[in-house]
Order: structure tokens, then sequence, then C-alpha cells
């Protein structure tokens, strides 16, 4: 069990504090330094200093031969444990890997994290269009395909939290107006499927489907294509058989 030490400090709740300081890590910062970590947490260096050996003793960081930070193996480990991440992705994989085969595009697997989407599975099809998700990298709900998807299905106070503030534009194309995208969320629910079109990059397609279990969605499928390429309509085919089959894969995982 990690028990930092000098719990008392005044710089807040021990726990805060740790999760400050492994919050300060994203994709585009995996390794710091010590006073990188204590510029992006904003606590103090000799705070921060003082957590991370128990931080590395725990498992939760490592340190590399030129004293750079980064997160453990430990924590990894942990994170694998919940239900939304690798027990969805171990009864969804085979389901994704044969759409990944019979289309060599791109196929995801998402789950919806308060007003963010949050991608559990990503398999990237040989000589498919780039894609700018990773899998746990979290991105906004009205921009992708697997947003509109749950954003959809989300309760009503989530929708409207969604979009009561300014909405971020990646393209030209990326729809901003929240009247907008209620009629999108709308097509969705009547369709069965969303359709986000060159909303993220100017050369991508989106279709995605939800995934039930029982009456709730609970995750969402999607394929990113190169815009133009084929048929949205075949696509949303594909698309919505693969996630009818991940649904009946789900009907018993406790999330």
């Amino acid at each position: 069990m990690l028990v930092p030490r000098n719990s008392e400090s005044g710089t807040g709740p021990v726990l805060g504090r740790a999760l400050r300081i492994l919050g300060a890590f994203t994709a585009k910062c995996p390794e710091m330094t010590l006073s990188e970590l204590s510029r992006r947490s904003g606590l103090p260096v000799s705070t921060v200093h003082r957590m991370l050996g128990d931080l590395i003793a725990w498992g939760a960081l490592e340190r590399d031969a030129k004293g750079s930070y980064r997160i453990g193996l430990r924590l990894w480990e942990v994170a694998s444990l919940a239900p939304r991440g690798q027990g969805m992705r171990e009864r969804a994989l085979p389901f994704l890997e044969d759409l990944s085969q019979i289309t060599h595009e791109n196929v995801q697997l998402a789950v919806r994290e308060s007003t963010e989407v949050v991608f559990v599975e990503r398999i990237a099809g040989s000589g498919a269009v780039p894609v700018l998700t990773r899998v746990g990298g979290r991105f906004a709900l009205p921009a992708t395909g697997v947003g509109l998807v749950l954003l959809a299905h989300a309760p009503v106070e989530v929708q409207e939290q969604a979009l009561a503030g300014p909405l971020q534009r990646f393209t030209p194309d990326t729809v901003t107006d929240p009247r907008a995208v209620r009629r999108m969320l709308a097509e969705v629910r009547a369709n069965g499927y969303a359709v986000s079109d060159r909303q993220v990059t100017m050369d991508a397609l989106s279709v995605a489907a939800p995934v039930y279990r029982g009456d709730t969605v609970i995750a969402s499928v999607s394929l990113v294509v190169r815009h133009g390429s084929t048929s949205v309509h075949g696509l949303a085919r594909l698309v919505c058989t693969s996630a009818r089959a991940i649904s009946r894969a789900m009907s018993t995982l406790q999330v």
C-alpha cells in the first residue's frame, strides 16, 4: 500500500498531492525531471522530491539512468483491472480484430468518462489514414464518431454539460454550434450509428455504433477511414454488426 511520508505538510492532502504528481504525466510529457514535475504539478520541488521515493518504492513511478521519471509498471498493472478497460477490451478484441481484417482500416473502442471519450482499444489498419487517438487517450465527445454515439445516449444533464461551453474546433468542418450537434445526436439515435466527417482531421471520416449491456450504452465501436474512400452506408452495416456482436459478449461484464 502506498503511504507517502510527511502527510501533514501544508501543501494539501497527501493523496491529492500524489495524484497531482501522477496527473502531470501526459502523452506529450511521458518523462520528466524533478523540476519539470514540480512545475507541471504546481507543487514545490521539496514536496515532489519527498514524495517521489514513496511513489517509486510502490511502483507507481520509475526513474531512468538520466534521472528522469516516468509512469511505472505497477500503476499500469492496477489500471488494467478496471472492467471498463481491460475486461471490456478482452471481450471485444476478437470482434475488433475481425473488423480490422475485413476492412484494413482503423478500428476503435471507446467509453465515456464524464464529458470526454476514453479510448480502450485501437487497431491501426495497414495503410489506413493517420488518426490522433491512442489507447488510454481522451478526446472531446462531439467531434468524434464514438463520442457522438456516447453523447447521444448519455443522460440529458451530461449532454447539456458537454454542449454548454465553447466547443473545440479541430478543422474548418468541426461542428461547434450546439444546436447543430443536438440535431446530429437525434440522427444518431434514429439511425443507430454516427458519422463524423472531417471533424477531427481533414482527411478522415469515422462511422461509429453503440455497444449495449442490457438497455444501457456502455461503449462505442468505430471505423476511421480516409474521407471519400468508401460508402458510408457500407461502413455503417459493418460497424453495427460488430457492435451487436460485442454487445452480446458484454452481457455478463460487470461495469
